[in-house]
């Protein structure tokens, strides 16, 4: 077939720095057939971007694990708006948001900004400018979990119960994943699901002014509202999208600077720059790699048809260090200010929770910034092994006062 290409995205070298596969592979074609994924993947920018953005592309849902031994798994995927199209799509998003609109974001911001604060001192003082500490366990893993925890009203001592059940369940997107991996995401939904369902059940009865609250109340002017599931499966994804999309950010980007230490200068001298640096860091090293479309009918996309049924997937990083469009690409520049990234999605699929994800994410670089006065790399840092969610598994870091 023409376009095919050999790229192993289980490669260790690739999972440690895919860019350059992905330069080289965008010299040669947009958009490329791979054979072993059986799909296309679009490389550039205009491509990655227009298989987001074209209806003729969804995300066709359907309980493709088995029934008896993944229930819960296809539960919550049945009723994700991650998995919707339109009109499905437009309604629940449009409930959600009623939701959100109740100023939960904004009301959180200075919770967010001393906890970020607390963490980084937590940090400080146990390094002492000597120690290094994993800035994963220390910071990064802790802060999005806890936020996303305060948003919905979970108890605190039910808190720890999120980041397993998270961790397990996203494993399921990455490829080549194991029996063990399977059985441990069903049981993750599971129970997660269970609990939900017992804390909305509780909301209704004594509501507060949490989320979670909102969602269970919420109507939008026909009177429609969030059936119990698709309550369930708004707050599972609240916490797997939004807590990995934040960690990965944090310690991709925070090693990002460590490695660039002339633009973590920049950002010490200039915290107004904090803003852009976000952006260029969620551009420079993408949490999220790659997200498949299926089209529902024939579409052209970088000059190949893609056929009924078949897939797509626009690979995320490789469009945001596309040089058509990003000046000095693989440059980290944190005063970039022409940054169409692509990194929260685009289209219909926007995501929902971009606004929270930045104030976590100045809230975590802040701290860092205000708390500290030099941060170095005290170990080597260890890259988690999976692909398609591109972050770290460990980052050691000496923190000085």
């Amino acid at each position: 077939m023409i376009g095919t290409l050999a790229l192993d995205l289980a490669d260790p070298v690739v999972v440690a720095d895919p860019y350059p596969a992905f330069a080289r592979a965008r010299e040669v074609a947009p958009v490329q057939w791979h054979e072993g994924m059986q799909l296309w993947l679009a490389f550039s920018h205009a491509e990655a971007n227009a298989v987001l953005r074209d209806r003729r592309l969804g995300r066709i849902w359907a309980d493709k694990e088995p029934a008896g031994r993944f229930e819960s798994f296809n539960l919550v995927h049945r009723n994700a708006i991650l998995e919707m199209e339109p009109p499905d799509h437009t309604r629940l998003r449009r409930l959600i948001s009623a939701a959100f609109a109740r100023g939960h974001v904004e009301r959180l911001r200075p919770w967010v900004q001393q906890l970020a604060g607390r963490l980084v001192d937590g940090m400080v003082e146990r390094s002492g400018g000597r120690e290094p500490v994993d800035v994963l366990t220390g910071m990064a893993d802790q802060l999005p979990v806890a936020v996303i925890a305060e948003l919905l009203g979970v108890p605190e001592a039910d808190r720890p119960l999120l980041r397993p059940w998270s961790n397990a369940i996203v494993k399921m997107y990455e490829y080549g994943r194991t029996t063990e991996i399977e059985d441990a995401a069903e049981r993750a939904a599971d129970e997660f699901v269970a609990y939900l369902r017992g804390l909305a059940d509780e909301r209704r009865r004594a509501p507060g002014e949490d989320l979670l609250s909102h969602l269970v109340s919420v109507r939008d002017a026909e009177g429609d509202r969030l059936t119990e599931d698709e309550l369930v499966t708004t707050c599972i994804l609240l916490l797997n999208a939004g807590h990995e999309a934040t960690v990965n950010v944090s310690g991709n980007g925070l090693l990002a600077l460590l490695e660039h230490p002339d633009q973590l200068r920049r950002l010490r001298v200039d915290h107004s720059l904090l803003p852009t640096a976000i952006e260029e860091l969620m551009r420079f090293d993408s949490p999220l790699q790659l997200f498949e479309r299926t089209a529902t009918e024939d579409v052209e996309i970088g000059g190949i048809t893609v056929g009924k049924g078949q897939k797509i997937a626009a690979l995320l990083g490789a469009a945001n260090h596309d040089p058509a469009v990003f000046a000095a690409p693989e440059t980290l520049d944190v005063g970039r200010t022409e940054n169409p990234h692509i990194s929260f999605g685009a289209g219909v699929h926007f995501c929902i929770g971009a606004p929270l994800a930045r104030v976590e994410l100045q809230a975590t670089f802040g701290a860092l910034l205000d708390r500290t006065s030099s941060l170095e790399l005290g170990a080597e840092p260890v890259r988690r092994p999976e692909f398609v969610i591109r972050g770290l598994a460990e980052l050691p870091v000496v923190l000085t006062r």
